[in-house]
């Protein structure tokens, strides 16, 4: 069966109108009671990125691109009420918001969150729950053993610790987090800069569904698993579309090392439809293509198979 994917910014309503006197009958699709939701798609720096002069920020500026939210997924839980992020990224306070008008409000602003690395894009909105913000109350946030040890050790990540603004839990690599019945957590360790950090990726696993989130990676050859193997075992991929191909930045892109959307399609170009449907990229750089929501470029990897996430898609699980 095809996997179930909603866009609540809109609830579907279908009218049936027979004469001025008949009545108005509506149907709506139900929420799941377990889902993810696609709260950011950019890269670290987000979309528009600061002093870009290029056609790609300009579009922004001339109104014809909206701007993009940077990389994170929200999870959902409507029959226990809860709510969880992954990545606390420095558009926190939009996404957090968007969270609660969008899907679930309990009064409580966020009952964890789930931390990849210690990128700017994947961490940094932690500050926002501090003193000068928010001044919240040990929200439980989730990181490996060396991210840990970072927000512990440095400030002004300290100050959340010590005001007991969130409460830090301990991942290991490959070991479950069980949310509640219903859902379950995993770290995968991947290979990634890892200047103050190790990275990973998460399994997010439901009742009946599962999906693979990894925002960032450096490249597939360079991971122990065989990303086609893992993208099979599970219904949906979020993975790293960083850069679309080589030579996007006047860089040196060896030093920046990301899975090149050409590269991760050519590793899926043999296999079926279903698996490459799969696939959602994210995380995009400003200079990618296919970060626009219509693209010459997007529009032939869709029609491959492949897709591209987009802030406020649903996923069931």
């Amino acid at each position: 069966m095809k996997s179930i994917q909603i866009s609540f910014q809109v609830l579907i309503v279908v009218f049936f109108l027979f004469g001025c006197n008949s009545d108005v009958k509506i149907k709506k699709i139900e929420k799941p009671n377990q889902y993810i939701t696609v709260l950011g798609i950019a890269q670290d720096a987000g979309f528009p990125q600061i002093d870009c002069k290029k056609e790609c920020c300009n579009a922004f500026y001339t109104n014809k691109e909206p701007k993009k939210l940077i990389s994170c997924l929200g999870l959902v839980d409507l029959k226990n009420q809860k709510k969880w992020l992954f990545d606390a990224t420095p558009d926190i306070t939009q996404q957090l918001q968007h969270l609660k008008t969008q899907h679930l409000d309990t009064g409580n602003v966020i009952d964890g969150v789930f931390l990849t690395h210690a990128h700017m894009g994947h961490y940094t909105g932690l500050m926002y729950f501090g003193f000068e913000a928010l001044g919240g109350n040990n929200i439980p946030v989730y990181a490996m053993p060396r991210m840990k040890t970072y927000l512990q050790e440095n400030g002004p990540w300290s100050q959340l610790v010590a005001f007991n603004n969130i409460e830090l839990k301990k991942l290991q690599k490959d070991s479950t987090i069980v949310l509640n019945t219903a859902l379950k957590v995993t770290p995968v360790l991947v290979p990634h800069r890892d200047e103050f950090s190790e990275t990973v990726g998460y399994i997010i696993t439901g009742n009946n569904k599962t999906a693979l989130f990894i925002p960032d990676i450096n490249k597939w050859h360079k991971w122990e698993k065989d990303i086609v193997a893992e993208v099979k075992k599970v219904d949906y991929a979020f993975l790293d579309a960083s850069f679309f191909k080589d030579g996007e930045l006047k860089r040196d892109m060896s030093k920046i090392p990301h899975p090149f959307t050409t590269e991760t399609t050519t590793l899926f170009e043999n296999e079926s439809i279903k698996t490459k449907n799969k696939i959602h990229f994210i995380h995009f750089n400003h200079t990618n293509p296919t970060i626009k929501n219509t693209h010459p470029l997007r529009d032939s990897i869709q029609k491959l198979g492949f897709r591209f996430a987009r802030e406020g898609d649903v996923f069931g699980l």
